[in-house]
This record gives C-alpha cells, sequence and structure tokens, in this order.
C-alpha cells in the first residue's frame, strides 16, 4: 500500500536524479554536496554541513491535508506471474515441462480427464518427475490403470484427457482513500548561488511531473503552490528556498489472488409445474 512515507521516498529519489544528474559519484548541479533526505533538518547537523559547503534538501509532509476520496473500492488486476511449467498432451499421455517454479512464483497443475479435475500444489523442492508422480497417484484414485515415468503421466486407453492447464498467481489492488497532503521541499543553502543552482532544477521537475509512480504502482499527482524564498539567516550563511507542493495520492490495499484452472457447474432439473427437483450433477470444465 501507498503510505506518506512512500510519497516522501518517491520525492527524495526524483529530486536526487535532478540534483546528480549523472549519479552520485559525480558533480551535483551546484558542483557541491547536496544532501538529500525525509524530514526536517538536524540543526547541529545542517550547521556543520554548510560550514564545509554542504547543502540540504529537506521533503517534509505539512499537516495541511484534505480527503479527496471519489473512486470507487473495485479490485483491478495489478500484475499476473508468468507460468515455468508445462503440461502437454499426446494421445493418451501428458508430460509435465518447463520449469519448477520459484516460492515467489507459486503453481498448480492441473489435469482434467474423464471430466474430473486433478490438481496438484508445485512444492519448492519438486521436480519435474515428482510433479508427475503426484499428479498420476491423484489421477489413478479416480482412472485405474494410469501411471507415469519420469515426467510423463499414461492414462488408460479407456480414459480422455480433457484438458491440461497451468495456474499463476498475481496481485490486485484497490483504492480505499484518496488524499492531498501538502509537501514543502527546502533547499539550505551556504551561498544564493548553490541555493539558486538547486533550487530551479528541483522546481522545473517537479512542475513537469504531472504524476509519479509510486512503490505500489498507484500514481500520485502533483501540483505546485508557491515558492517563497528567505534571507533572514544570511549572517549565519543559510539561504533557503521552500517548494510547496501539494500531492494526490491513494491509500491501497493489495491481495494476491490465485488463477482458476477449472470451474464447477451444479445442475438440478425440474419437471414443468413440479416442486421436486431432480438430482444434482456436477460438471467440471
Amino acid at each position: 500500500m501507498a503510505d506518506l512515507t512512500d510519497v516522501g521516498s518517491a520525492l527524495v529519489a526524483l529530486i536526487a536524479q535532478t540534483v546528480y544528474p549523472n549519479g552520485t559519484g559525480q558533480a551535483s548541479v551546484a558542483n557541491t554536496g547536496v544532501r538529500i533526505y525525509q524530514g526536517w533538518p538536524n540543526p547541529q547537523q545542517l550547521d556543520a554541513d554548510l560550514k564545509l559547503g554542504i547543502c540540504h534538501v529537506s521533503v517534509y509532509p505539512r499537516t495541511e491535508e484534505r480527503n479527496v476520496t471519489r473512486y470507487s473500492k473495485d479490485w483491478q488486476q495489478l500484475s499476473v506471474n508468468t507460468p515455468t511449467l508445462t503440461l502437454t498432451i499426446s494421445g493418451q499421455t501428458v508430460t509435465v515441462g518447463g520449469t519448477v517454479p520459484p516460492a515467489n512464483n507459486p503453481q498448480n497443475v492441473t489435469v482434467l480427464a474423464n471430466r474430473q479435475p486433478y490438481i496438484y500444489a508445485v512444492q519448492v523442492a519438486d521436480t519435474l518427475t515428482s510433479i508427475a508422480t503426484a499428479l498420476a497417484t491423484l489421477i489413478v484414485a479416480g482412472i485405474p490403470g494410469a501411471g507415469s515415468a519420469g515426467a510423463v503421466i499414461t492414462l488408460p486407453a479407456t480414459a480422455r484427457i480433457n484438458a491440461v492447464r497451468v495456474g499463476v498467481t498475481g496481485t490486485s489492488i484497490r483504492e480505499i482513500r484518496r488524499q492531498e497532503r501538502l509537501f514543502q521541499i527546502s533547499v539550505w543553502a551556504d551561498t544564493p548561488a548553490h541555493r539558486d543552482a538547486i533550487a530551479p532544477a528541483i522546481d522545473v521537475v517537479l512542475a513537469i511531473t504531472q504524476f509519479m509512480t509510486l512503490v505500489d504502482q498507484s500514481t500520485a499527482r502533483m501540483t505546485y503552490k508557491s515558492s517563497p524564498v528567505s534571507d533572514e539567516f544570511q549572517k549565519d550563511k543559510l539561504y533557503r528556498r521552500d517548494l510547496f507542493y501539494t500531492v494526490e495520492y491513494a491509500t491501497t490495499q493489495i491481495e494476491t489472488d490465485t488463477q482458476i484452472t477449472q470451474e464447477q457447474l451444479n445442475t438440478s432439473g425440474q419437471v414443468d409445474g413440479s416442486t421436486q427437483y431432480g438430482p444434482v450433477t456436477t460438471t467440471y470444465f
């Protein structure tokens, strides 16, 4: 889920890329050292750094906030994992292929035979052979004569293989709240020249970045508010400029979903005019 801290982290990353366009190992836009972080500066650290010509850029969330929730809380697909396993039908055989998935990509394999589903949840310690063995063990309980050799499952000639499927997992996301928060991006510099090299560069990038992607893949919308300049502490060699931007972002909820590899349909007939239903018939497909 996206949180206030995630918004701050995204702003810090965007500002760092702007202040150090060629990487932090190269010179900054002000040709001096710049510290970029969330929160308010530590006075002692700031004073010490300014004496060394090191500037600060702080990203601070103000208390000004308003609820702008206006969208429905519907789930939306965020991502779907790619299957690493395969199941291939050839005559009366099913071959397990591909590679065993890692723990972060759980998969299940399904064989639909004689209109009955046989499903196995693949384990990290599995091999292609052990997967075939597990499936064959499930199948033989309903279809005598089935068996496996290596990664190949064989069904008797009287059996009908209807379908084979590999199921994966994915993630869904939904927005449960939306808020607009005021952020104060402050440039603390030892000279007006350093301040005037850093602040405009940040301001331009923030102004053209209408939408910013957060860690949960949701987007935050930025809007410029104001940019006051302060020289009141020039005797202490502190020159400051604030950039105020509102950020509208969503509080989200993410869940893991398992792909459906078979469906079950229960039906029961009724003679017209009768109050009695016939027996329930279950169909898998």
